[in-house]
């Protein structure tokens, strides 16, 4: 047994040393090639944490999170996802003629960049926060609530209404254009990586590794 141990010790600090230079020749920052209008970028650091950029039109995102590399392919995962990116401060049954749901947030220029919809007994009535960050309709009975973020299109939230109530106030929760990203995959290659992005639609995206 004494006679294995150099032998075990050696494999194992080889086996270290190779996954510690893998990592480090991998770690590096890699950018988004061939979509239009698009700037995004992925940053691996060397201790298996990441960091993602997203810029399209006039807002930017970011997220991070941890990366591994498993069979020759990167995993990337961020934080869980919280449940809602709002949240009910107000709801209460106003003497008026109207169904009315309003964000309130310090930034009032993100305020028309909302939108809601709001299920009915009737269906579903859906539009566009005015510059004040409120929706109206003419006042009926709510059985729930769907917001959405005009820069974050991928994701929304929903509130279902217990109660006969027609006035609903929400605040903005701050990770709302946070990127949260779950199990995306990329394959290494010459020229850097090739795979899946949080916020497009597809697989075959291509990172070119800056140098």
């Amino acid at each position: 047994m004494m006679k294995l141990l150099p032998t075990l010790l050696s494999i194992l600090i080889s086996t270290t040393l190779f996954a510690q230079n893998t990592t480090d020749a991998i770690a590096g920052e890699y950018h988004l090639q061939g979509v239009m209008e698009t700037a995004s970028a992925i940053l691996l650091k060397p201790d298996n944490t990441f960091e993602i950029f997203f810029s399209y039109g006039a807002m930017d995102r970011q997220g991070s999170g941890k990366w591994a590399l498993d069979n020759g392919k990167i995993i990337l995962n961020s934080r869980t996802r919280p449940d809602a990116d709002f949240s009910l401060i107000s709801s209460k049954m106003e003497a008026d003629s109207f169904t009315t749901v309003k964000i309130v947030d310090q930034n009032t220029q993100l305020l028309p960049h909302f939108e809601a919809l709001i299920k009915t007994k009737d269906g579903e009535k859906y539009g566009k926060m005015n510059q004040e960050g409120i929706y109206q309709i003419p006042k009926t009975k709510t059985s729930a609530i769907e917001l959405f973020f005009n820069f974050a299109p991928e994701r929304y939230s929903s509130f279902p209404v217990k109660t006969d109530d027609n006035y609903f106030e929400f605040k903005i929760e701050p990770w709302i254009v946070e990127i949260f990203v779950e199990n995306v995959v990329l394959s290494v290659s010459k020229k850097g990586l090739t795979g899946e992005h949080p916020l497009l639609k597809g697989n075959a995206f291509s990172y070119v590794k800056m140098k």
